[in-house]
């Protein structure tokens, strides 16, 4: 079994972790009153996955995209998007 290794602070980038021994792939959480963003980007750093949680019903929603922002934006519009509670979280 591989060993497991750590995201650590980004001294470059405020607000970002990136895995230990590899700077390309980063992890950044961010969040407003009403929704918590979890962005990770591709293992080689050129692509994001975004995942969008409601903070007051807890669904969830994920989006993948060549960019943070496209990929941020596509998961809170699909969170947005189902009133009704019926995203996959």
């Amino acid at each position: 079994m591989a060993r497991w290794t750590s995201f650590v602070a980004d001294a470059a980038r405020r607000g970002t972790l990136h895995e230990a021994g590899h700077p390309d792939h980063r992890c950044r959480v961010e969040h407003d009153a009403a929704t918590l963003l979890v962005h990770l980007s591709d293992e080689d750093g050129e692509g994001w996955t975004t995942l969008a949680v409601d903070r007051a019903t807890r669904r969830w929603s994920v989006a993948q995209a060549p960019t943070q922002l496209a990929a941020a934006t596509r998961a809170v519009d699909l969170l947005r998007s189902d009133p009704a509670g019926e995203s996959p979280g």
